[in-house]
Order: structure tokens, then C-alpha cells, then sequence
């Protein structure tokens, strides 16, 4: 692999090219510029008519934020939508499509593995019905543990009565966090005991 020397400077030596035009030899001492020359144009007229006659010049939009009136550009200060107005404006950039895509394959195939290892250590899947059902008969028993518990007296004065309303509650929260379980996970594995 070839590299331009550098000098001291720290940029690579120019190359010089003889094709390229030379400019023009600087005046002698002795010569001097034409003298004389006078224009028939009348500038103060034609400046006049082009003013008349040109278009007027469009003011730069400006917004103010104060009572003082302080001004400020409006283009930079993100008030004009001009992003939208962009060909690519709302697409997904290809970096974030392929990292997408990277992530949907590892997804997969982490997938693919743990159904292997499922299979491989006899796990079952419990269908919808199944888990509707477990579901249903966990909300029946918290409501039946519910109605013992709001049966109680109000006063408890007694051990025992103090043992089973602790008992009723710890029955009651083991219930609900079951609950809350599954029905936050829809696909539920169970061993295989058989």
C-alpha cells in the first residue's frame, strides 16, 4: 500500500502540474491602467427600475416570545414541521429493520431450544381449557376461604381465633398470588410425573 509523504507540516506534498494555466504576469512599475473609459449607462435610473419593477424581497419568518420583542429565527427554533416534508420521514432506518430481524432469529431459536429441552426433561403443556379451569377452581376456593374468613366475629379475644384468622389470611394471599400467576403467564408447563 502506497502513502503520500509528509513534510514537517503535516500534509502531503502537491504534486506539480505543468497542464494547468499560468495566471497572468504582475504589471511593471512603469505601466499604467487605461484611463478614460466612461460608461453610457445611467446607474441611478437603471437601479431605480430594477427596484420598481423587481419583485419584493419575502420577510424572514420570525417568531417573538416576549412583550419586549425579542425575536428569533423561526426555521431552528423546531416550530415549522419541516422534518415531515423529508422523503424518509416515518421509515424505519435499515440498521433497527436488521436488528429486528437479528432479534426475532435469536428469539426463535431460543425458542426452538427451550421446546427441545422441554421434551427432553417430559414437560406438558397445559392447554387453555385446563388452565381456565385450574384458574376457575382457585378463584372458587379463594371466594369459599373469603366467606369463612368474613365470617368470623369482629371481636377475637382468643388464641385459637387469632391461629385461624392468620391461618384464613396466609390461605387467602397464597391463593391470590396464584391467582395473579396465571393469569399473568398464558403458557404454563407442568411436570411430567407419570
Amino acid at each position: 500500500m502506497k502513502t503520500a509523504q509528509v513534510t514537517g507540516g503535516g500534509s502531503p506534498e502537491k504534486k506539480f502540474d505543468r497542464n494547468v494555466p499560468k495566471k497572468p504576469a504582475v504589471p511593471l512599475r512603469t505601466d499604467h491602467p487605461v484611463m478614460g473609459i466612461q460608461s453610457e449607462k445611467n446607474f441611478i435610473n437603471t437601479n431605480a427600475a430594477d427596484v420598481i419593477m423587481g419583485v419584493a424581497k419575502k420577510p424572514k419568518p420570525i417568531y417573538v416570545d416576549k412583550r419586549t420583542g425579542d425575536k428569533h429565527d423561526v426555521e431552528p427554533s423546531g416550530l415549522v414541521p419541516k422534518y415531515i416534508n423529508k422523503k424518509d420521514y416515518g421509515v424505519t432506518p435499515e440498521y433497527i429493520c436488521k436488528r429486528n430481524e437479528e432479534i426475532k432469529k435469536a428469539q426463535e431459536e431460543y425458542d426452538r431450544y427451550i421446546q427441545e429441552n422441554l421434551k427432553k426433561a417430559a414437560m406438558k403443556r397445559l392447554s387453555d381449557e385446563e388452565r381456565e379451569a385450574v384458574l376457575q377452581g382457585l378463584k372458587k376456593n379463594w371466594e369459599e376461604v373469603h366467606k369463612e374468613f368474613q365470617s368470623l366475629s369482629v371481636f377475637i379475644d382468643s388464641i385459637p381465633k387469632k391461629i385461624r384468622k392468620q391461618r384464613l389470611e396466609e390461605e387467602m394471599k397464597q391463593l391470590e398470588h396464584d391467582i395473579g400467576v396465571i393469569e399473568k403467564h398464558k403458557i404454563i408447563y407442568i411436570a411430567n410425573n407419570a
